[in-house]
This record gives structure tokens, C-alpha cells and sequence, in this order.
């Protein structure tokens, strides 16, 4: 019965700490592509293969279901994955659909022609390849119109998050904040487009400033899969106990794991 859940590295973390919370009955197997990453660096095609390949991973391990928790993975390589090769009996389930419908107030499944939302100038942080292909820009023009988005490419952030140096990466995201707005200098809210930027969001709120509401993933993640299991109980899977996989170094990975979610966690190699 467990879920699988995928991210270039460790930015997952973030997300698999909102679902366990929330769903505290059901296993959870996380596979962080650590040797690989950062993805936001890489080329589209790249990012579909090592994807690919770190879901089948996951359906070894028992997962018929698997989120993406990486937001390049699901700007370069969800959308073509579902379309030709995802088979009938397993899903994988991407993190833009719980945000643009947090930020539309309209469910997925409402078809209706796009209107107007409170929202009206948005700050998009990602990775270059996640702002490159226009992903996020391209599922919100589906529900809403009249939405100014200003994408900012922050560069070096995952990098500094992922070795630890978060002095290095706080400079980095006021860097980027401020560049945002020379390009727009009043957003009325901003995405954390990155599961790796949820452990630098007071930094982007204060640099943002207190009035513009900050959307992270995490959470919306976590109810999003919660009503999704309640719909379809079948996509379950058999594996039935929760486990860490790395492509990278176990130890490694698991003494930046421990710190990041302030408790013990062990990685295997994958």
C-alpha cells in the first residue's frame, strides 16, 4: 500500500513531510536522485530519462503511485510521460495541479473557459529548465485570465541547499528577490516554484515583503493526495513499509536528510 514519492534530491523532504503528517497510516517510499541532481540545469530529454527511470525504481519498491515532487521533473517530463508511457495500472501525479488550483480557488476537474482570479501579479521562483518551458504559465492560462507572471531563475539555490550551506543559500534567494523586482516591483503573491525552497521561505517572505502572500507546495500537496486516495483507494500498492533510496552516497544523503527534517533518517542506496 505504500506511495512513492520522487525528487531530484532532497527538496522532496519537504513534501513527504506534509503527507506523513497528514496521512500518518500510509508508507511512504522516497527516492531522492541525488547523483544526478540538480535537474533545473539540465536539458529536457535528460530530465525525462532520469525521471523515467527513478519511477520505475519506485514500482519495484511496490508504488503504483508516485508524486513527482520535483517541480522540473514536472515542467520537462510529466506531461510526455503521461501521454505515451505511464501504463493503465499505475499513475504518477505531478505538484502544479494542488498549487494552480489553490491560487484559482476551481478544482482540476472544472472544465469551465478561464476567467478572472483575485490574484493579479505573481512571482514565479524556479529553476532555469522549470522557467524555461513555460510549464506553470501554460496550466494557469487553462483556468485564468488576466494573471501577470513574472518568472525568476534562481540559480545556485538548490545546489547551496543541497550541500548545506545555507548562508550561501540566503544570499542567493535575496539576490533573486531582488532581481524579480526590478522586473516587478509589486507582486501580490509569490510561488516557491522548487520543493527545495520551502526550507528557505522566510527568507523569500521577509525579502518579499509581509503583504504578498507566499504559496508553497507541501501542504497543498499533502490534502491534494489525501482526497486523491479517498477517490481511488486502488492505486495503493503492495509495498508496506516506508524506506529512503539514493542513487547517490547513503551517508551522505542521510546526514543532510537528518538535518533538514530534524530527525533520523537513513537512506539505502537505490
Amino acid at each position: 500500500m505504500a506511495v512513492g514519492i520522487f525528487d531530484s534530491g532532497l527538496g522532496g523532504l519537504t513534501v513527504l513531510d506534509a503527507v506523513t503528517k497528514r496521512l500518518p497510516d500510509v508508507p511512504f517510499v522516497y527516492y531522492g536522485d541525488n547523483a544526478h541532481a540538480p535537474y533545473g540545469v539540465r536539458d529536457a530529454d535528460d530530465i525525462y530519462n532520469l525521471t523515467t527511470r527513478a519511477v520505475e525504481r519506485l514500482w519495484e519498491a511496490g508504488c503504483d503511485l508516485v508524486i513527482l515532487a520535483c517541480n522540473t521533473a514536472n515542467a520537462a517530463a510529466l506531461r510526455r510521460m503521461q501521454e505515451s508511457w505511464i501504463p493503465t495500472d499505475k499513475r504518477v501525479l505531478g505538484v502544479f495541479v494542488p498549487l494552480i488550483e489553490a491560487m484559482t480557488e476551481r478544482q482540476w476537474g472544472d472544465n469551465s473557459p478561464p476567467r478572472e482570479v483575485a490574484v493579479k501579479h505573481v512571482a514565479l521562483f524556479a529553476t532555469p529548465a522549470t522557467v524555461s518551458s513555460r510549464a506553470f504559465q501554460r496550466e494557469l492560462a487553462f483556468r485564468a485570465i488576466g494573471v501577470d507572471v513574472e518568472a525568476q531563475a534562481c540559480g545556485g539555490v538548490v545546489d547551496a541547499i543541497e550541500e548545506g550551506d545555507m548562508i550561501l543559500a540566503e544570499a542567493l534567494v535575496r539576490s533573486h528577490v531582488d532581481a524579480l523586482k526590478r522586473k516587478m516591483p509589486t507582486p501580490d503573491a509569490a510561488i516557491l516554484g522548487c520543493t527545495h525552497y520551502p526550507h528557505m521561505q522566510e527568507v523569500f517572505q521577509t525579502a518579499l515583503g509581509q503583504g504578498v502572500k507566499v504559496f508553497s507546495q507541501a501542504n497543498l500537496v499533502a490534502e491534494s493526495l489525501a482526497d486523491y486516495l479517498q477517490r481511488h483507494p486502488t492505486m495503493m500498492g503492495t509495498g508496506d513499509q516506508s524506506m529512503f533510496m539514493t542513487s547517490g552516497d547513503p551517508r551522505k544523503v542521510s546526514d543532510r536528510a537528518t538535518q533538514f527534517l530534524r530527525r533520523k533518517i537513513d537512506f539505502i542506496a537505490a
